[in-house]
């Protein structure tokens, strides 16, 4: 879980509804026309530009920000280290039992094409097709939540100048001027939640976690290419230390 993420989230939610609690309370800020002008219409809008099946991910794309897969380089390159030091020694056949539990798929396919015996060239173009691809989900995924914030602010736009329409042609009846401000009001601050609370935070947060995930994956490419070439696992360790920020940098053979 990231607690950053989490606390940001309940933070700006609480600040917000607090604001309203202690002004005229959180019912007149409840108005059933703009919740349906601005959930539906954004809902609807991204059926319309994204595939049923992202659309079908949305919560678990979501929760991605809110709980990302275990990225840790640090113990990545340990590992590596370690299976380096291994193949040196007995073989990279000796890695075999080592890569039958390995939960992590990426490194786990790569090994097993090294000590199948197949081109270094073969291995890397086929783990860089791999991590290419991922990138593209990712961007998909990432412009779910950009279009998100897009959608929200225009519908809320869209049900201001509805509710103004409203007004305007009930001008001669007061009771109905305020119902159609509400709407005209509401949905600009609907619209301007969802997007800026949800949309374009969530976008930003999966880009930062797309770039973690393509860092290890480059990471493991790089220690299964000097693994299978037989590298000293100190010039290995010192090439993929150099993925990391230089106060990052810390050895194990120190």
């Amino acid at each position: 879980m990231d607690l950053g993420s989490v606390i940001g989230l309940v933070l700006t939610l609480a600040l917000l509804f607090g604001a309203m609690l202690m002004g005229v309370g959180i019912g007149p800020y409840i108005d059933v026309p703009s919740i349906l002008i601005v959930f539906g219409g954004t809902i609807g809008t991204l059926l319309i530009g994204f595939k049923m099946e992202t659309m079908k991910s949305f919560a678990k794309i979501f929760m991605v920000a809110i709980k990302p897969p275990a990225n840790d380089p640090k113990a990545m390159i340990s590992k590596l280290v370690e299976f380096s030091t291994k193949a040196r020694k007995d073989g990279i056949l000796a890695l075999e039992g080592d890569i039958t539990n390995e939960e992590n798929e990426f490194l786990k396919k790569g090994l097993g094409m090294a000590i199948d015996g197949n081109e270094p060239d073969i291995i890397r173009e086929l783990l860089e097709i791999d991590l290419e691809q991922m990138q593209e989900r990712h961007a998909i995924n990432q412009s779910l939540f950009g279009q998100l914030a897009g959608f929200a602010g225009a519908m809320g736009m869209i049900g201001t100048l509805i509710g103004l329409v409203a007004m305007l042609l009930n001008m001669a009846d007061p009771a109905a001027i305020g119902p159609a401000m509400a709407v005209a009001l509401l949905t600009t601050m609907y619209g301007a939640m969802l997007g800026n609370i949800i949309g374009g935070p969530i976008e930003n947060i999966l880009g930062i976690r797309s770039k973690d995930e393509v860092l290890l994956k480059s990471l493991i490419i790089e220690g299964i290419m000097s693994i299978q070439a037989g590298d000293n696992p100190r010039v290995l360790e010192a090439k993929l230390l150099s993925f990391l920020p230089p106060n990052e940098r810390q050895s194990q053979f120190d």
